[in-house]
Parts: structure tokens; sequence; C-alpha cells
């Protein structure tokens, strides 16, 4: 396949980390120079390694089915010669949407396309041909863009995703000069894409507009970003370790102690905030979002909530969680709570109530529970006001509210129905069984409300609810 020594002057080999690599190949330039190096330095290694060159149709040119027919041959011309080599493609279907950034959702789609079909022949790592002006036209982009360390500190080197997937980047200390010697030293031919020259693009606009000028002006100006965007990357790492010791201060447990995280200075909150964030689960952050946290969260100490993503942000008895979404519903201020629903209960088992987005369960309790048989009667109604309850059997009877704010349940999910038989209340969500209506034997059952989580969130309009008297 060729003389390793030959430029980029970087020990592939090393680089290695499994026994079936894959690289993301689109037949340009950059990724046809590092495919060739990626397969002359499996060939060489102690045990060789299989190569699969990664192709994305992305559909969005026109010349999209020349350019797969053109990596197709190259890969099967190159594997003529004994690279450990073979193809795979993936064609994307879908279109981005009007006035969807065609650079984002090109880069999200291709990303994903990459990590399905590595993950389909076992690759646990892929190489991407991503070189030095890359990194400091990312370290450009991200400080136009007011991005903060971890947005300056653009491409890691190496990272692991979520499936164990190793991403690696070993070229990016390599110049463009090294990589266009490479491939006039070895005679590679790649495609052009013409999109390069679009300058809709920003990328594009760095490239042929900026550089060039900057170039003039400054020496090696594409190494200086570069560095920067290390030392943005050591500092980030900083950061991190930092929001790792004020984390197990002021969420050791999960939920952020409010009163803790805000006897942090005003950085260290915003960094601690940041960390916090990202631990939530399918929670997207976004600028915005914190600056208004950092502003509101101190502002009061009353429950609210911030609708975000498919969830909502909760402040309650001083924490700070995130959750699924809550209906809206009665006492809330917000809308009408369905009227009241009949059930005639005939077995154990759930019974789905859409109504009231949820539903109820029904579960053998033997021994302290409700008596039941077949054809049980429950009534579910909202929550009016003035209802009494007995959390325990000797325990005094005390209002709903006095319940709650003893048990910590939060405003928001006070709304479920409450369950009566006949006239008498006999359970409420958030609290369970009212002990008055306790009965004790072999046929008892016990009661289980479900709240489904794709309901509406009670915060309208994407504005917090701040309720001292719910």
């Amino acid at each position: 396949m060729g003389d390793l020594q030959t430029l980029p002057s970087v020990n592939l080999a090393s680089w290695i980390h499994s026994s079936v690599v894959a690289v993301a190949y689109s037949g340009g330039r950059d990724s046809t120079a590092l495919l060739h190096a990626i397969c002359a330095a499996a060939s060489a290694h102690p045990q060789q390694t299989q190569v699969v060159a990664l192709h994305v149709h992305h559909g969005l040119s026109v010349h999209a089915d020349s350019w797969l027919a053109h990596a197709q041959s190259q890969c099967a011309h190159w594997r003529s010669l004994g690279a450990p080599l073979c193809f795979l493609s993936h064609r994307l279907h879908e279109k981005p949407q009007p006035g969807q950034s065609v650079e984002a959702w090109a880069r999200e789609r291709r990303y994903a396309a990459l990590q399905r079909m590595a993950m389909s022949v076992g690759a646990q790592q892929v190489f991407l041909a991503h070189h030095q002006r890359d990194q400091a036209e990312t370290f450009l982009l991200q400080a136009l863009r007011g991005a903060a360390m971890a947005g300056l500190s653009a491409m890691p080197v190496q990272q692991r995703d979520e499936h164990e997937v190793l991403w690696s980047r070993p070229w990016l200390g390599t110049t463009d000069q090294e990589i266009q010697a490479y491939v006039e030293h070895h005679r590679l031919t790649h495609i052009v894409d013409n999109s390069n020259a679009d300058l809709r693009f920003a990328r594009n606009r760095l490239r042929l507009q900026v550089w060039p000028a900057l170039r003039h002006l400054f020496p090696e100006p594409e190494a200086a970003f570069a560095f920067s965007a290390q030392r943005a990357q050591e500092a980030q790492s900083c950061l991190d370790d930092l929001a790792q010791l004020d984390l197990e201060l002021v969420a050791p447990q999960g939920p952020l102690l409010l009163a803790s995280w805000s006897g942090l200075s005003v950085p260290r909150r915003g960094n601690a905030l940041r960390a916090w964030l990202r631990r939530q689960p399918g929670l997207p952050i976004a600028r915005s979002l914190i600056n208004r946290l950092l502003h509101e969260l101190n502002q009061s100490t009353a429950p609210a909530c911030w609708p975000v993503g498919s969830g909502e942000l909760q402040r309650f008895a001083g924490q700070l969680t995130y959750g699924p979404r809550r209906p809206q519903a009665a006492g809330l201020g917000l809308a009408c709570p369905p009227a009241e629903k009949r059930l005639v209960i005939d077995a154990l088992g759930e019974v789905e109530v859409p109504e009231w987005g949820g539903s109820l369960e029904i579960f053998a309790q033997p021994g302290g529970g409700l008596a039941w048989c077949p054809g049980w009667a429950l009534t579910l109604k909202p929550r009016r006001g003035g209802e009494q309850f007995q959390a325990k059997p000797h325990q005094g009877v005390r209002s709903l509210k006095k319940h709650f704010q003893a048990a910590r349940v939060p405003p928001w999910q006070r709304s479920g129905p409450l369950i009566f038989q006949d006239k008498t209340l006999v359970f409420v969500p958030g609290l369970g069984l009212d002990a008055r209506a306790l009965s004790w034997g072999p046929h008892t059952v016990g009661l289980r409300w479900k709240l489904h989580e794709t309901m509406e969130a009670p915060c309208a309009g994407g504005l917090p609810i701040d309720r001292t008297g719910a």
C-alpha cells in the first residue's frame, strides 16, 4: 500500500486498538489519504487488522451516485492489491426541513449512519480525517458563536460514544500541505465536492475568504488556532474536575440542593449547573436555558417548573429535579379538570383512564387494603378543596394540602384523580390509601395511579409557574 514514512508523519499503527476498524470515507482528498494510510498501517500490524470503509450517500448532490461508485471502485482496487479492506455504504432517504441548517443536518445524520454501520460489522473504532485546519476552523466558528470553553475545545482527538465506539482523529496535528503531499506522492485519485465552493456555508467562507487573508498577515494561523483549541480542552478538563467536586457537595443524591448550590461563587455556580444538567438523560442544554436558570433559581424558593425538551425541570422544597411533564389539572390555575369518571372493576389489573392521562392499577394486598369483589365501583373525581385524609390508623385527619406538604409532594404532582368508593375517599395519588377505608382480610387490594409521560406540561407558554398557595 505504500511507504508509511511518507507524510503525514503519524505512526498510525499505534492508533489501531481493535481487530476491526472503520474509516469514514467520503471519497474526498482527506478521507482518501487517511483510508490509504490506515490500510497500510493495518497490513503492517502484528495481528493484521480488518479495515472497513464507511461511505454515507447524503442524497444532497446530483453527483452523489458517482461519488458512491468511485468509492466502491477505489476500495475494490485496493483490495485487489492486498489491502485488508471492505466497503460499506448507507443512503440517507430523508431531507433537511425548510429553514434547517443543511450542514448541521448532514453532520448529525452522517455520524448516526457511521455509528450504525460500524456497529453492524463489529468495528469498535472509527477513524475520521479531520486535520489541523479543520480544528482551527471549528475553533473560529465556535468563537464567533460566543461559545464557552467546551465549544472552544473544538474536536477531541479521541472520544468514546454511548455505545463504546472510539472515534479517533489522528491527523488533528497534521497540516493541509502534508496531506496534499501524501496524496501526490501516492498518486491517489479522489473526488472534488463542488459544494466546497458554496459561500452559503460558513466553513467555506472561512476556508476561501478568511484563511488567505490571515496567512498573508500572520504566520501559521491554523497552527495557532488549533493550539488554542488544545489549551481550551485542557481548561475544560479542569472545569469538569471542579464540577465533579462541587456536585459531590450540592447534588450528592441526584437532585440539585439549591441552598448549597447558591453558596458557590457565580462562575462555579454556572459550571456546576451545566455539569448537573448534562447528567439528566434526554435533556437538551442551550445557553439560553443556563442563563435563565442562573437568573431565576435564586429569585424565589416557591415551587416552579421549566419545560425543557420532552420533560421539565422542577423546583420544590429547595431542590431542582428533572422529570416527565405533568398533565394540566385543577388547582393549578391552568385548565378545567376532567369530569368525574366511574369505573367498574371486575378483575385485578390495570385500567386505562385516558381522560386523566393515566391508568389505575388494582393489585392484591392482603392484610391491609380495600375490600373488593367483582363489580366493585369506584369514582374518579378532581380535587375541589377541603378534602380530608388520614395517612395511618390512629393518626389525625387533616386536609389534603397539609398531607401533600408533609409528604413533600410537588404541586404539579397533586393533580391526579381522587378515588372514591360511594362517597368515601379511599385513595389519593402521591399519598396512598386513606386509613379510614382499610380492611384486613385475605381478599383486599391496593391501588396505584400511573401517569402517562406524554401529557403536556403544566407550564403554559414555556414560562415558569410560581405558586405559593398550591
